[in-house]
């Protein structure tokens, strides 16, 4: 949830907030078929449960060589509780083999911002990078240790907060959305 803070002499400011009691609202079931969808269903449905604006986001891991897969079923690649390393075990498992630009890989993610039921704006942002054959790096989350950012020389596990929110999709996408939400206030 988004809180707008303005000044008559100052700048907008914008203060970031959990939406209250969100454990006990109803879930939203992402069962959409792109990024986009899923962040723009879940900001919707949680707008029509509170004031103000509200964002959300979904992101993940598309793989060209897979068919785009694990795409929007990232996070449940492997089962719906299946923790990151059995995700990342079946990404390698699937991953054997191959080589060259078959390696390639990119992170996406989208964010809608949603005010009463309406959206507002959806941005999407993306990285690219290539699939390593085995983990590296104790940081990050997901995929990370498994994502090479040939920019940084580093996967995404190995590199500071900084570096990673600078060049992340999560990071570029969230920058978008700052601008178009700047843009409206």
């Amino acid at each position: 949830m988004l809180a707008e803070n303005t000044a008559a002499s100052a700048p907008a400011s914008i203060e970031l907030e959990l939406l209250p009691d969100f454990d006990s609202l109803p879930t939203f079931e992402e069962n959409a078929a792109t990024f986009a969808e899923n962040a723009a269903g879940k900001a919707l449905h949680y707008s029509r449960l509170n004031e103000g604006l509200i964002f959300a986001d979904d992101s993940g891991l598309v793989v060209p060589a897979l068919g785009d897969a694990p795409g929007v079923h990232s996070a449940r690649y492997a089962g719906a509780d299946a923790p990151n390393s059995r995700c990342i075990e079946k990404l390698l498992r699937e991953m054997q083999g191959k080589t060259g630009q078959a390696r390639s890989a990119h992170f996406v993610c989208a964010i809608a911002l949603v005010r009463a039921g309406r959206a507002l704006a959806v941005v999407t942002d993306r990285v690219d990078g290539e699939l390593l054959e085995s983990p590296r790096g104790a940081g990050g989350f997901g995929y990370d240790p498994l994502f090479y950012f040939p920019a940084l020389k580093r996967t995404f596990a190995e590199v500071s907060a900084e570096e990673k929110n600078q060049h992340s999709h999560r990071g570029k996408a969230f920058r978008k959305l700052l601008a178009a939400l700047s843009s409206m206030l």
